[in-house]
C-alpha cells in the first residue's frame, strides 16, 4: 500500500461511484477493494473540502501528486510519527490507570503537539508498535479483570527417601492479565481438592480477587466444555461464589484464549524448572519453598525493552483493582442429588446416612452440599436445612421440626416418658409398663403397647386402669389385650382373693361360646 498504488483507472472509478453518493463500504464491495484502501484514497483526494466531481476533472499527474503528497510533507509526517512511537511506552503504562483510554491519550497528544492526526490512525500506529515490539506485555487486559490459570504440561519431581524413586507432581500457574504478575505452586494432582487448594493459595498470594477466573478446560473446573455455555463443576462454581468472582473457561481449540498463561508457562520452564532440575526434594513443602524463592526473582525481572517488572506493574496498576478477600477461607464442598423419602429424610450416598428436611418437600429432588463439618440441603437454590455431618452408616440425623405433627409425636416416645406417665396413675400401672419395655425385642413394639395401655385412662379413668393393672400383675400377664379384657368385663372391681385360684393361672371368664368342663364328660 505504501509503495504500490492502485491503477489510475480504478482510482477514477472510486471517484465516480462517490459522485453517485455511494458509501465507502459500498464502493469497496462493488470494486472488490479493501475498505481501508478506499478510505485512504478518498481521504487524500477529497481533503481540504474538495469534491469527487472536481477531482474527476483533474489529469492523472495531479491526482497522483495529491495521493502521494510532496517530499517535504512526507518527511515532516515521518518525523512526527517517529516522535509518536517514542511516546508509546509511556502511553502503555498510563493505560493501566483507572479510567484512562486511548481516546484520552490521543486527544492529549494532538493538543500538546498541535498535530492533526485522526483517532483511527493513532490506534493503528499504536497496534503496529505493540506488534513490532513482539512482547506479550501490553495492556490489553483491564487491571483486576481476569486471572488466567493452568497446569504446566511438564512435571517437577519428588524423590522417595527409601527407594530413590522419582515421583511426579503437577505444577500450577496463575497469571493476572494486566500486570502478568505470576503465582506458581506444586501439588500432588490436578484433582478437585488440589485444584481448589492452589486456587485459594493464588488468591491469597495476590491479596485479592479478580472479576473473572479463566481456566483451561480442566476436569476439576469444567464438567463439559462448550463454546457458548460450558458446564462448570459445582464445587468450583461454589468456590467462585465464595470469593465473589466468575468462571470464564477458554474455548476449546482456541489457543489465543489462553495465550497469556501459556506464554507464562514457557517462561516458568526456563526461570523455575531449569534451576530446580538438578536439586533433590523429598517432600512437596520443601519443593514449594524453592519455587517461591525463584518466583520472587521471576516477578522482579524487568520486561525486555521496558523499565518495569511484573511486580512493579502489579503494585502500581493492578493491585488496587482486585476485589477484597472474604473473611473466611473457602472449605471445599461436594454435591449430590437425592429425592426426599416419605419419612421426610434425604439420603447422602457418600456417608450412607439420612438427613431430615421439612415434610412439605416429600417427593421433591434436593441438592446436598457437604463439607467435612456440615451438610446443607437446597431446593430450587433455596437452603432449607443444615445439619452437622454424621458418617454413621444407615443412621438418621433428624430435626423434629421437619416432621409432620403425627410423626413428631411418635418421635417424642421414650421409656422415661412412659414410665413417668404410668407412675402418675399408680404403682401397678408403672410395673406393667416397665415389664413391657423390658421384654420387647424392638423398642417401638414396646412403645405401641405402652401407648395403648396408658390411653385407656382417658376412657375408664386412672383408678379403673390401676385396678386392671394390679390384676394383670397378679396373674403375670403384661399386655394390652389382658388389661383391655379385664376392663371390658369389669373384673378390676372384683377382689383378688375371690378369683385368685393358683398363682399364675389365667382368668376364668363366663361366655356363651366357652363350652366348659361338663361338655367333655
Amino acid at each position: 500500500m505504501a509503495n504500490k498504488h492502485l491503477p489510475m483507472g480504478i482510482i477514477r472509478q472510486i471517484l465516480q461511484l462517490k459522485t453517485y453518493g455511494h458509501s465507502n463500504r459500498r464502493i469497496s464491495s462493488e470494486l472488490g477493494i479493501g475498505r481501508n484502501t478506499v478510505n485512504h484514497y478518498l481521504k487524500r483526494l477529497l481533503g481540504e473540502n474538495r469534491t469527487a466531481a472536481e477531482m474527476l476533472t483533474k489529469d492523472d499527474e495531479t491526482l497522483h501528486m495529491l495521493i502521494k503528497g510532496s517530499t517535504e510533507t512526507y518527511s515532516k509526517e515521518r518525523q512526527r510519527l517517529l516522535g509518536l512511537y517514542d511516546l508509546f511506552p509511556q502511553f502503555e503504562r498510563e493505560l493501566g490507570r483507572t479510567g484512562m483510554t486511548r481516546m484520552i491519550l490521543w486527544e492529549r497528544y494532538c493538543r500538546e503537539h498541535s498535530v492533526d492526526l485522526s483517532y483511527g490512525r493513532f490506534c493503528t500506529h499504536y497496534s503496529r508498535w505493540k506488534k513490532r515490539k513482539g512482547s506479550s506485555m501490553h495492556m490489553e487486559h483491564l487491571p483486576g479483570d481476569k486471572l488466567f490459570v493452568d497446569f504446566t504440561g511438564k512435571h517437577l519431581y519428588l524423590t522417595d527417601r527409601n527407594s530413590g524413586e522419582l515421583l511426579p507432581v503437577e505444577v500450577f500457574v496463575a497469571v493476572l492479565g494486566a500486570s502478568q504478575y505470576t503465582y506458581v505452586e506444586a501439588v500432588p494432582s490436578q484433582g478437585l481438592e488440589d485444584f481448589v487448594h492452589v486456587m485459594t493459595g493464588a488468591l491469597e498470594f495476590f491479596g485479592g480477587t479478580p472479576k473473572a477466573i479463566v481456566p483451561d478446560n480442566l476436569r476439576a473446573a469444567v464438567k463439559r466444555a462448550h463454546r457458548y455455555e460450558p458446564l462448570i463443576n459445582d464445587s468450583f462454581a461454589d468456590f467462585a461464589s465464595h470469593y465473589g468472582t466468575v468462571i470464564l473457561p477458554t474455548r476449546a481449540y482456541k489457543p489465543r484464549d489462553k495465550a497469556l498463561v501459556e506464554g507464562a508457562v514457557k517462561i516458568v520452564y526456563s526461570r523455575i524448572f531449569v534451576p530446580l532440575s538438578d536439586r533433590c526434594f523429598f517432600d512437596i513443602t520443601e519443593l514449594n519453598t524453592a519455587i517461591k524463592e525463584h518466583l520472587v526473582r521471576y516477578n522482579s525481572i524487568g520486561f525486555r525493552g521496558r523499565d518495569h517488572s511484573r511486580r512493579i506493574l502489579f503494585e502500581e496498576v493492578e493491585k488496587g483493582h482486585l476485589g477484597p478477600l472474604p473473611g473466611t477461607r473457602y472449605h471445599l464442598k461436594r454435591f449430590s442429588m437425592s429425592r426426599t423419602h416419605k419419612n421426610s429424610h434425604v439420603w447422602l450416598k457418600a456417608d450412607k446416612h439420612y438427613y431430615s428436611v421439612p415434610y412439605r418437600y416429600i417427593g421433591e429432588r434436593m441438592k446436598l452440599a457437604y463439607t467435612r463439618q456440615a451438610v446443607e440441603i437446597y431446593h430450587a437454590h433455596e437452603r432449607i436445612a443444615v445439619h452437622p455431618r454424621e458418617k454413621g452408616a444407615h443412621g438418621y440425623t433428624t430435626d423434629a421440626k421437619h416432621l409432620p405433627p403425627t410423626h413428631r409425636y411418635v418421635m417424642e416416645w421414650h421409656p422415661d416418658r412412659f414410665l413417668g406417665w404410668a407412675s402418675k396413675i399408680g404403682p401397678a400401672t408403672k410395673k406393667v409398663i416397665a415389664r413391657i419395655l423390658d421384654k420387647k425385642l424392638h423398642p417401638e413394639q414396646g412403645y405401641r403397647s405402652c401407648m395403648g395401655i396408658l390411653s385407656l385412662a382417658k376412657k375408664v379413668g386412672d383408678e379403673r386402669l390401676e385396678g386392671a393393672c394390679l390384676r394383670a400383675v397378679h396373674y403375670g400377664n403384661y399386655n394390652y389385650r389382658t388389661i383391655r379384657n379385664i376392663l371390658d368385663h369389669g373384673l378390676e372391681a372384683i377382689p383378688l382373693e375371690d378369683n385368685k385360684g393358683q398363682q399364675g393361672t389365667q382368668l376364668s371368664i363366663e361366655h356363651r361360646n366357652v363350652r366348659g368342663k361338663d361338655y367333655y364328660s
